[in-house]
């Protein structure tokens, strides 16, 4: 899944002489967290709700300085180094980005036009939507060795207990020799594949029954 297919496409912008007031106007009756600062076509910064917050005084103390902070421009509280993403960019490489930089948006850029915005929020939500975690399934996982061809021995179980399978990860295991396939099936009532998959010899790590983990 790329970020054209899933980004906000025309975000609502500042440039560098709006005000700090504007910006929060914008945040407000838009319902959003961030706004790029635009300069002749160019992204030259970012601003966020929580620029906003640090910039005024806090709720406890008297509003008599808003209206002079309201009047400054955004460059003094945006954010100058952005880190953007491009639209041929996959989830899971803006999901890293975001996670990586501990930043809350990536705005979308084309050369130098900014195309779109995404942010945590809907990487979060199109991940969910991608592991099929948003549709009743069930989680099941298996250990295995880590050698080529074992996902699809794997698989074929699935297929052979006529379950379908509507997402897989591969995780790492502690021992360098294996790995962890994490199935989402179709399914709410496993019981007929994990005892397949503990006929074919697997290792299920879960769901586990009462004794253990299913081997």
């Amino acid at each position: 899944m790329r970020l054209v297919e899933i980004m906000r496409p025309n975000p609502k912008i500042v440039t560098p002489a709006s005000t700090i007031g504007e910006a929060f106007r914008l945040l407000r009756e838009n319902r959003i967290r961030h706004l790029p600062v635009i300069d002749q076509g160019k992204l030259v910064g970012i601003v966020s709700d929580r620029d906003l917050r640090d910039a005024l005084p806090s709720s406890l103390l008297n509003h008599e300085d808003d209206e002079i902070v309201f009047s400054r421009p955004v460059t003094e509280i945006m954010k100058h180094e952005v880190i953007t993403g491009h639209p041929l960019d996959f989830l899971e490489d803006a999901a890293k980005t975001v996670y990586m930089h501990k930043v809350g948006c990536l705005p979308i850029v084309d050369g130098d036009e900014l195309v779109g915005i995404i942010t945590e929020s809907d990487i979060f939500h199109n991940l969910v939507e991608l592991f099929g975690v948003n549709r009743p399934s069930s989680h099941i996982e298996v250990e295995v060795e880590d050698r080529v061809g074992v996902l699809a021995e794997v698989s074929n179980v699935f297929r052979d207990a006529q379950t379908n399978v509507t997402s897989v990860i591969v995780y790492p295991c502690r021992v360098p020799t294996r790995k962890l396939l994490v199935f989402r099936v179709q399914t709410i009532d496993p019981r007929n594949v994990l005892q397949l998959l503990k006929e074919r010899g697997f290792h299920v790590v879960a769901p586990i029954d009462e004794g253990g983990p299913l081997s």
